[in-house]
């Protein structure tokens, strides 16, 4: 019997049409490794197992998780990670391009997302169910009060689609929430024309203060002197693009 567990942000997806569809979702990629997170009793990972030509590893951190999964003999050993996907080093295993995938357990959703941005020359598709709210966030286009940090920094990288939305019965025990699924294509050229270092920071700088204009909320880079940004100063980030903030980052750089 493994017990969800509200500190891990735990609810089992019980729906196993909707498991097949986030499955299936992995053949939108040719990469032949998956890595699932948080696979809790397997139902993901069952349908995982039946695409063709994918390898399927996951990380788990539940100890009960662990020992169902081996019991049931749902996945071998020597596929399964046992440590929190947060601390998981995809530079000590033989991964170079592999397929992301699962019911991310939503109290650790976003740190999930920035995981997937810093190792993003390892992870060529991502396909993953989130509270609702986030994936819209994730998905959201400028001047929307739902584009933000992640807005921005996952579509540099990737071409971003909500595939569909669920609601609280699909899981035991039922969120509080709805819940949507999104898939994150990495693009072919994902080498920002500008310093990544950077373009991070200016991306985060500005929303950490999103109501203020960006002369202002970007005060510490001492926009005001260059002319080239002056239609980007009286604008809040919300209203700019991936492509301005690259363009304000390369005149930073300057």
């Amino acid at each position: 019997m493994v017990k969800p567990k509200k500190h891990l942000g735990q609810h089992f997806l019980t729906d196993s049409s909707i498991a097949k569809k986030i499955a299936v979702l992995s053949k939108k990629s040719n990469t032949t490794t998956i890595l699932e997170v948080g696979p809790g009793k397997g139902i993901l990972t069952k349908q995982l197992l039946e695409i063709e030509n994918k390898d399927v590893f996951a990380v788990e951190i539940d100890s009960e998780s662990i020992d169902y999964l081996l019991s049931k003999n749902i996945i071998s050993a020597k596929n399964l990670f046992k440590i929190d996907f947060l601390k998981f080093d995809f530079n000590t295993k033989d991964f170079n391009n592999i397929i992301l995938i699962g019911n991310f357990p939503y109290n650790i959703s976003s740190q999930i997302v920035f995981k997937m941005l810093e190792y993003r020359d390892k992870i060529d598709f991502m396909a993953g169910m989130f509270q609702k709210e986030v994936a819209q966030r994730i998905a959201s286009n400028p001047n929307s009060k739902n584009y933000g940090i992640l807005s921005v920094l996952v579509q540099a990288f990737y071409n971003v689609k909500i595939e569909f939305k669920i609601g609280p019965g699909a899981f035991f025990p039922p969120p509080k929430v709805d819940s949507a699924v999104i898939s994150c294509s990495r693009k072919e050229n994902f080498k920002l024309d500008c310093d990544e270092i950077l373009f991070f920071d200016v991306v985060k700088t500005a929303f950490n203060q999103r109501r203020k204009i960006i002369s202002n909320s970007l005060q510490k880079f001492n926009l005001i002197n260059k002319s080239e940004l002056n239609e980007f100063l009286y604008k809040r980030p919300e209203n700019l693009s991936v492509e301005n903030f690259v363009d304000i980052t390369n005149s930073i750089k300057k």
